[in-house]
């Protein structure tokens, strides 16, 4: 097995199919049908096509989608770098978009900026792919909270 590359070291070795094993549990993600590209320590790529069901009313992907996807990112960037027997929730975050959406994929990318025992914080870029070069379109500073041993939250 090769080392995991990225800028921090994982908690755990398994790290990699916590991320996958966790997002494949949130319906949301399959409702948009987004998908992980990228999973190394500390950071998490998700992937979704444009969908017409999906816009606003100019045709643009929606911001919250936009959102959603990038905040997923970044709590997975975190969650990466956490304990086995850990949760991770978002507490905060800002989002600016830059650019309307408008592509054929688009592209989340979450990475930890600082790690912590208890708050970790993020940061996040949406780019948009297609014909043209690759576009960022929205930006996003995220606040993730680490959770242990809370009863009715499933590590994960």
């Amino acid at each position: 097995m090769s080392e995991p590359k990225g800028r921090f070291t994982p908690s755990t070795p398994d790290f990699e199919y916590r991320v996958r094993s966790s997002f494949s549990q949130q319906s949301v993600m399959n409702l948009i049908g987004a998908k992980i590209v990228k999973v190394v320590p500390g950071e998490v790529d998700i992937q979704i096509p444009f969908r017409k069901d999906l816009t606003q009313q100019h045709g643009f992907l929606h911001a919250g989608i936009i959102t959603t996807i990038v905040d997923s990112a970044c709590g997975y960037a975190a969650l990466s770098l956490m304990p086995a027997d850990a949760s991770v929730l978002t507490v905060e975050f800002k989002v600016n978009f830059l650019s309307p959406a408008k592509g054929e994929w688009f592209i989340a990318k979450g990475k930890v900026v600082k790690p912590g025992r208890t708050i970790t914080v993020c940061s996040g870029e949406v780019f948009t792919l297609g014909a043209e070069e690759p576009k960022l379109i929205a930006t996003m500073t995220a606040t993730m909270l680490m959770l242990q041993g809370r009863p009715g939250i499933m590590p994960g």
